[in-house]
């Protein structure tokens, strides 16, 4: 007996044109597929991370549960926004004044899809983020990480459902020609419970403000540095906003992110007058069909 067709998106998420962004597999139709089941099918299709439409509870408009080939995730900033997008865009929910409230285990969080020059953007609230200490025993995997770094500030980790390690660097062009040692930052990933290191430095270029780079080889030792990353990228808005930097870049501002991995992904953030941080950008449907699972 073959297995039943279900409905199956991948996206270019944060693209301006597909393959300029991150990749995420959509699966609309999930009838009969448990917390197994989807964990394989996300393995299966090793994608960074895969979006599966569940039944919603009442108050959301939809429901996703997101998983990456190893795990699932309370929440994660790219899959949040693609989901938005193909719930609007294949019907599964309607926007009131372009709003939506989006369920994932990280709870009900708000969505925005909006029509922009005949194209549809969407943004999501993320969970707001926080500071934690540096645990006394990670000081040393800290060093090893960013050993050669010439950092702006001190390194901050930062935890809006996954953790972060945040490392301003003193200018755009270092971020863009550092050498991660992989090793040094899995180490440290596993020994503090996060995802891995974040660099970023401003940038005023080519339309955006900031240049991010996210390297993650614990969690996806195949894709070692994340293309384009919404929680991370929402992480750095939160420390900027807690640092009194945002009011010179009014508040909103574009990150630049994955050209060192061949991409061209622009984060659109804001930070709203009480310390929300929204993040969005463009989505590209690519590939559109029936998965067999």
């Amino acid at each position: 007996m073959s297995a039943p067709g279900r409905r199956y998106l991948q996206l270019d998420v944060f693209a301006a044109r597909p393959g300029c962004g991150n990749p995420l597999g959509v699966i609309l139709d999930t009838d009969g597929l448990d917390s197994a089941a989807m964990q394989a099918l996300a393995a299966w299709l090793g994608l960074p991370e895969t979006v599966f439409f569940v039944p919603a509870a009442e108050g959301a408009d939809y429901h996703v549960r997101i998983f990456t080939p190893d795990c699932e995730l309370p929440f994660a900033g790219h899959p949040s926004v693609g989901a938005a997008w193909a719930a609007v865009a294949r019907g599964l929910a309607s926007p009131r004044d372009g709003r939506l409230i989006q369920q994932c285990a990280a709870g009900l969080l708000p969505a925005q899809v909006r029509q922009v020059d005949g194209a549809l953007h969407a943004r999501i609230r993320a969970p707001r983020a926080r500071a934690l200490p540096t645990a006394p025993h990670a000081q040393a995997l800290l060093d090893a990480a960013h050993r050669g770094w010439a950092l702006a500030a001190a390194p901050a980790l930062w935890n809006n459902g996954p953790g972060w390690w945040l490392l301003e660097l003193a200018d755009a062009q270092a971020v863009r020609r550092a050498r991660p040692d992989f090793g040094a930052i899995a180490a440290l990933a596993r020994a503090t419970a996060s995802l891995g290191v974040a660099l970023f430095a401003a940038e005023a270029a080519d339309g955006h403000d900031l240049v991010v780079r996210a390297f993650c080889p614990a969690d996806a030792p195949n894709t070692p540095e994340d293309p384009v990353t919404g929680s991370a990228n929402a992480c750095i808005a939160a420390w900027l906003h807690a640092q009194g930097r945002l009011p010179g870049i009014g508040g909103a501002y574009v990150a630049s992110q994955g050209r060192e991995v061949g991409r061209d992904g622009r984060v659109h953030l804001q930070v709203d007058a009480d310390g929300e941080v929204w993040i969005g950008g463009q989505v590209q449907g690519v590939v559109e069909g029936t998965l067999h699972w």
